[in-house]
């Protein structure tokens, strides 16, 4: 609020600032022919000190009726009859500052009407002169706070929706956690059965990968060294249980540092061995291949998968993927191709082209 505050009188006051210039040009220029026997140095100082006058009648004008533009409980009719009031007493008030002081008291001459004739305080043509003149800084002031506020609901609305975002990301990630801890339990809970020597291992390699997914996950971008990683531990694990398992991984990454959203690319290989291999009777496979060029990622995943399975098996956890790279890689590629004996998934993702959030 204090900031917003700052920037609302910043803005003002630098809008003041170049309208006081722009108007003491004008009079300045405008006085080289009303009064050209002043000297140069006499009109400047005339022209600078008639228009701090001014101001006395300009700024409580202006504020008076944005007070009342933004003003609410109030009747329009009566914010309407308010307005035209201040106005009319406005320029009352700019024609008693011209005609009483700024000619007789700044310039020592006798207000004039084209230059021939006496002017009175009240003139149809003089008085519009003041009108238009006060109008035009209204204007100018209206357009200046209007703009500042759509800007600033501009930004409100952004920070809302990044803010939006942000909370959904979480809630997909708190669903992908507990599935990914679900999955892996199952596999060590079929090897204690079996009393499988592996078991301590897996643990341990389990450890790794919560230690993963309660720190590494909880930030917004990690770098892909790190995701890739943690795919890495993934499969260990997957590969003490699955012992006729040929598991393929290429990997060719131009810069590790590279920044991606963590817990995006296992979710496909935990499907490749919860639909693929965990279904399959006989030999299995998992061919990745990850390579990283020039900010593009190509990434794939074919596994092998019996004739009987059934194609829904993922929907769930591809639906949570792939509202994720909506929000964070709006220009992403996937395509999933479920065949008879495999199953292939290829995304591409231009981290040139990501939101941020």
């Amino acid at each position: 609020m204090r900031s917003t505050t700052q920037s609302k009188l910043y803005i003002h006051l630098f809008f003041w600032i170049l309208y006081y210039m722009l108007e003491a040009y004008l009079d300045f220029y405008w006085s080289r022919y009303q009064f050209p026997d002043f000297k140069w140095q006499i009109r400047l100082q005339n022209t600078l000190t008639l228009e701090l006058g001014y101001f006395l009648v300009k700024i409580p004008l202006a504020y008076s009726l944005l007070y009342i533009y933004e003003k609410g409980g109030i009747n329009k009719l009566f914010k309407s009859f308010l307005s035209v009031i201040i106005v009319i007493i406005a320029v009352l008030g700019h024609r008693f500052f011209t005609h009483y002081i700024i000619y007789p008291y700044i310039y020592g001459v006798t207000e004039t009407f084209d230059g021939k004739l006496p002017s009175g305080f009240i003139n149809g043509l003089v008085a519009f002169n003041s009108f238009m003149d006060l109008i035009f800084m209204v204007g100018l002031v209206f357009g200046v706070e209007i703009t500042r506020q759509k800007n600033l609901l501009k930004d409100q609305i952004s920070m809302l929706k990044a803010e939006k975002l942000d909370q959904e990301l979480t809630m997909l990630k708190a669903q992908i956690n507990p599935h990914f801890l679900f999955n892996t339990l199952n596999n060590i809970y079929g090897m204690a059965l079996k009393k499988a020597d592996e078991t301590p291992d897996v643990i341990l390699q389990l450890s790794k990968i919560m230690r993963y997914n309660i720190y590494e996950a909880a930030e917004r971008h990690i770098s892909i060294e790190k995701d890739i990683e943690n795919i890495k531990d993934f499969i260990q694990i997957q590969k003490i249980r699955h012992r006729q398992l040929s598991v393929v991984f290429n990997e060719d990454v131009d810069n590790p540092s590279q920044e991606i959203s963590p817990l995006i690319l296992i979710q496909f290989v935990e499907n490749a061995f919860k639909h693929g291999v965990s279904e399959s009777l006989g030999n299995s496979f998992i061919n990745i291949d990850i390579q990283l060029k020039n900010k593009v990622l190509h990434y794939s995943i074919e596994n092998s998968k019996e004739e009987r399975s059934g194609g829904n098996s993922t929907k769930i956890g591809l639906k949570n993927i792939h509202r994720q790279l909506e929000l964070l890689y709006p220009k992403h590629n996937l395509q999933v191709e479920d065949k008879s004996n495999r199953y292939i998934v290829k995304l591409m993702i231009d981290f040139n082209d990501t939101v941020s959030i």
